[in-house]
């Protein structure tokens, strides 16, 4: 059997232990934040508050977006114009070069064509006989002297014809070969005609006079004899 004191402490501890219990929830309830209460009346408000807060995220979302693309926008109209530019100078860059070969060539034709005069005189000169000797050179002996010196002049003809030759393959001009195939008036001119019935009419049997290419070009034609036989 309990005895009445024993009853009046249980009551006691549970009264303690409740109004603990309920000084925590109130505690607790104080320091909620807004909008978690305890308070049933606000669950509208609430509700409220978070839909204009995503509104409000939306709305910066799309400024955003629409920030980024008028800056990609920006960006792209930038690397169009460099490259517009880059290709507008190369075009330039370009169009200087011709400009420049194309003085370049005016200035060095006239000298080209005068060097392919100089070379005819010295191949005509190298091509023609040698003198003969005089009676009054052969009577002192001379003979064999003058021989020599005609061999020595000869020979420099020679080199000095090939040196300019040299000179002129470095300048990229080149001589046509038209002797055996059929006239070209673009690049050779018919002076003479031939009657060889062992040729085709047209075709040309000599180059009086040689043509020459200058990078691709033509710089000088071919004075050339060109066959024509009769036909029956």
């Amino acid at each position: 059997m309990t005895t009445g004191k024993g009853d009046d402490v249980d009551d006691d501890l549970k009264e303690s232990l409740i109004a603990r219990f309920r000084a925590h929830l109130d505690a607790a309830e104080e320091g909620a934040p807004d909008g978690i209460a305890g308070d049933e009346s606000d669950p509208g408000t609430d509700l409220h508050a978070l839909f204009v807060e995503l509104a409000a995220l939306r709305t910066e979302v799309r400024t955003e977006s629409r920030l980024v693309k008028d800056a990609l926008d920006l960006f792209r109209g930038v690397v169009d114009r460099s490259q517009a530019d880059r290709e507008a100078a190369l075009r330039e860059v370009e169009r200087a070069r011709a400009a420049g070969r194309e003085r370049e060539a005016a200035l060095l034709r006239p000298l080209l064509t005068e060097l392919l005069e100089i070379r005819d005189r010295l191949a005509a000169g190298f091509a023609a006989p040698a003198a003969p000797v005089s009676w009054y050179s052969r009577i002192l002996g001379g003979r064999r002297r003058g021989a020599t010196d005609a061999d020595s002049w000869r020979e420099g003809l020679r080199m000095t014809l090939d040196r300019l030759d040299r000179v002129l393959r470095g300048r990229g001009v080149v001589p046509l070969d038209p002797v055996g195939k059929p006239f070209d008036p673009r690049i050779a001119r018919a002076v003479a005609t031939a009657a060889d019935p062992g040729r085709e009419n047209g075709i040309v049997t000599e180059e009086i006079r040689p043509g020459f290419l200058w990078e691709e070009t033509l710089l000088r034609a071919a004075d050339v004899v060109v066959n024509k036989t009769a036909r029956e």
